[in-house]
């Protein structure tokens, strides 16, 4: 299908910064063909009028659980291990792969509804993540949580998800991950296992990092070492690692980040909520680390929201650091797009409107008062938008969401299997 957006204003990349400029934007089947330049042969089946529009990447949450949605504030206000040993994991016990189908559903509604177009999700129920991304038509990479002590190349989380990665029923929109949960919930011959089966495999790994005050200093007790030094050691950081939180690192911990091209995904709104604290992103932009932006999952977030994201990141550094100059909006915008695709392996198709990437976009009204007066459009990103201003939402070239209404799945369906959900496991 060829789409023209004609005439709108956009945000392309120019250099190292992101420049707001009028465009007109030329989609050839899941493509960007051309901009400002009609390619020879092109058809319009569609031509989406850019005027009042302003047109970004579709945003990428790089660190979430999107099968929790339906846990959306029940295990509020209460410490980390309060919320995940007393309160989190009892619910998941009660939920079946249906229901995590369900709630991933909803999460990605969520978030194609505030213009996010690619996710990174660690999930518990093979199949279910997958099966509701096949149907959204959203772009993700997706890796079922890994859990151990010892090294056993037959354990039953690894197999399922191998299992999942060779299901040849799946979309071209999907990759996988390898994602042992964290250093507390894995063993170090676990992770040597799992870090050795990536090599082999050519897989990236996701893992929480140094996320609570608790975790570094049980490791500290226990091995004489950060989360980040036991990660390093298990062989882990020798292969491409997204490391989710990364709240907890000293100087050094930083400097062993950068030297293995690790990838930092922070999610302020979740570790704020959780009082875990604030991760060091000064520093680590400041050491060179590519950070990147995610929501976590609903039931610490409440949302998978990634305006609600890029204003509470832009924010939050200027007061703990008592300065303004602290994580700009650019900076900020850039987490949320270029710098996940990075992180994802995915910065050669998606992430920014280049000609002959994939067409992932989301358009944006600027008629609307959190838009108005458009003096400075990138800053408003971080400082305006809360998501509701978005109109239309393209990924892979097909249009997900038309005018605010989901073109992919049923949504009142959704929300009655969601209702009927937690009214069985008692939320």
């Amino acid at each position: 299908m060829g789409i023209l957006i004609k005439d709108a204003l956009a945000v392309l990349p120019e250099g190292s910064e992101d420049k707001v400029g009028k465009h007109s934007i030329y989609i050839d089947g899941d493509r960007i063909a051309a901009i400002d330049r009609e390619p020879e042969g092109f058809k319009a089946d569609k031509v989406i009028d850019g005027r009042d529009y302003l047109v970004i990447p579709g945003l990428i949450n790089a660190h979430t659980h999107t099968y929790m949605s339906m846990m959306r504030n029940c295990a509020d206000d209460l410490s980390f291990t309060d919320w995940l040993f007393n309160t989190v994991n009892p619910i998941e016990d009660q939920l079946t792969g249906e229901d995590a189908y369900w709630g991933s559903l909803l999460g990605q509604i969520e978030m194609i509804k505030s213009g996010t177009t690619t996710f990174n999700d660690q999930q518990m129920h093979i199949h279910n993540t997958t099966r509701a991304a096949v149907e959204t038509g959203m772009r993700a990479v997706i890796g079922r949580g890994l859990v151990g002590d010892k090294y056993d190349r037959d354990d039953r989380r690894l197999k399922e998800a191998f299992e999942e990665m060779e299901d040849g029923s799946l979309s071209d929109r999907l990759s996988f991950f390898l994602n042992p949960h964290a250093p507390y919930s894995c063993g170090k011959e676990y992770l040597k296992m799992v870090a050795d089966i990536a090599k082999e495999k050519g897989l990236g790994i996701h893992i929480h990092l140094a996320e609570g005050q608790v975790e570094s200093d049980n490791m500290q007790k226990d091995h004489n070492c950060t989360p980040t030094e036991y990660v390093r050691d298990a062989g882990v950081f020798d292969v491409p690692v997204i490391a989710a939180h990364c709240i907890r690192v000293n100087d050094s911990d930083i400097q062993i980040l950068k030297e293995h091209n690790v990838s930092v995904v922070t999610n302020p709104v979740s570790n704020a909520k959780l009082g875990n604290g604030v991760a060091p992103v000064p520093k680590l932009l400041e050491a060179g680390v590519n950070v990147c932006l995610g929501s976590d999952g609903a039931a610490s977030n409440n949302a998978q929201n990634m305006f609600r994201e890029m204003n509470f990141e832009a924010l939050i550094h200027k007061a703990v650091n008592g300065t303004p100059q602290c994580v700009g909006a650019a900076e900020v915008f850039r987490m949320a797009t270029i710098n996940g695709a990075k992180a994802l392996q995915l910065g050669e198709i998606t992430g920014s409107i280049e000609e002959g990437k994939k067409a992932d976009l989301t358009i944006m009204r600027l008629d609307v008062p959190s838009m108005m007066p458009s003096n400075n459009l990138l800053a408003a990103l971080s400082y305006s938008a809360d998501g509701s201003e978005v109109d239309t939402v393209i990924i892979d070239g097909k249009i997900v969401m038309e005018h605010r209404e989901m073109k992919t799945v049923d949504e009142e369906r959704v929300y009655h299997e969601i209702k009927q959900i937690c009214k069985r496991v008692g939320l």
